[in-house]
């Protein structure tokens, strides 16, 4: 891990060098993706070893919907995309799509804490406070990741404000962006890979204008912000 002491600085990334092991907390299929995929990519090629807990299986979801199998469609393609970004393992959680909010801290925590245990992550990855989209069962993925042991820095993809206010007033999204001085990691990255990726997630890419316009407006580059720094 970055020794202590270290402060992260605007682009920042060699605080990452020492990291052995990264676990992401969401709560989606696709969220590894669709959002972090570049920086997973990123990461993968520093030798970084990935590991992913979802909490759902996105059966909720109004793309690609199909009666009684979207459940374990969005779990093939998860496990595709996984692979296409160098992904370790997956713990994927059935609990119910939209309603993270409701379930059980403990519960939850337990397989919070399985998952760290299992993965040896030094690292943990999560969508920004807020979601990113605004999305409840994003916010729930992130405050679970917050609850966990205090040692432990957790590192938020996030929007540029810039980037959030285009998507707002071309779609009428919810993005929640972050000005300049709460963005701590600059990362440029090589999207060929999270392409890839997203293109294995089929049932929710196929239609998602909103998703492409996102990745045109970032270029290659991604930003990210500690929600709780390394010691």
């Amino acid at each position: 891990m970055p020794s202590k002491g270290a402060a992260p600085t605007g682009s920042g990334p060699d605080l990452l060098a020492t990291v052995a092991s990264a676990l992401v907390v969401c709560a989606h299929p696709d969220d590894e993706s669709f959002g972090l995929g570049a920086v997973l990519d990123h990461l993968a090629k520093m030798g970084i070893e990935l590991s992913v807990l979802c909490l759902t299986h996105g059966e909720a979801s109004t793309l690609g919907a199909r009666p009684g199998g979207l459940a374990r469609l969005r779990a093939d393609e998860l496990s595709a995309a996984a692979g296409v970004l160098g992904v370790a393992s997956i713990w994927l959680y059935d609990h119910p799509d939209g309603m993270l909010a409701g379930e059980d801290s403990a519960t939850l925590a337990a397989e919070l804490a399985a998952a760290i245990e299992k993965s040896g992550a030094e690292l943990l990855l999560v969508f920004d406070r807020g979601g990113v989209t605004g999305h409840p069962d994003h916010e729930r993925a992130t405050a679970l990741a917050l609850s966990a042991p205090p040692e432990l820095p957790v590192l938020a993809w996030t929007l540029p404000a810039g980037v959030a206010s285009q998507l707002n007033d071309e779609f009428g999204t919810t993005f929640l962006g972050r000005s300049d001085d709460e963005i701590d990691i600059r990362l440029a990255v090589d999207r060929s890979c999270q392409r890839r990726a997203i293109a294995c997630h089929l049932s929710q890419s196929g239609d998602n204008p909103v998703l492409w316009r996102r990745l045109e407006l970032l270029g290659a580059e991604e930003s990210l912000r500690w929600l709780r720094r390394p010691a």
